[in-house]
């Protein structure tokens, strides 16, 4: 019996852990995505490479974090949550590619979420 409770207590708890990342506004805070090549967003350009994207709350504002992998340098952006019908199955970026061949960031949206950030 006492196994039992202790195996519930165990499933119990990896259900909040694995939800726990999820906030009310169905994104989780902290994601991680890679860029190939330079890419603007907004007024900021991103060196290619891997970053640890953080979305926090400016009173009102959403603001999308990049830190570069192994850096302390961030780069901070405003982004507009649009809510998706369902959860997204795949974390995909939506670029404008634009005459000079400079990538523009327009929408980045995480596998599990279920709002993506417009820039």
């Amino acid at each position: 019996m006492r196994l039992l409770r202790f195996l519930g207590f165990l499933l119990c708890a990896f259900a909040v852990i694995a939800v726990a990342g999820d906030n009310k506004l169905g994104i989780r805070d902290v994601n991680h995505v890679k860029f190939d090549s330079i890419v603007r967003i907004g007024t900021i350009s991103l060196p290619a490479g891997e970053y640890v994207v953080r979305h926090t709350m400016q009173g009102d504002e959403h603001v999308m974090v990049f830190q570069r992998n192994f850096s302390k340098e961030e780069f901070k952006v405003k982004c507009t949550l649009v809510p998706l019908s369902r959860k997204a199955d795949n974390t995909q970026s939506v670029f404008h590619v634009t005459a000079t061949n400079e990538k523009i960031l327009q929408e980045l949206v995480f596998r599990g979420d279920t709002a993506k950030h417009v820039f």
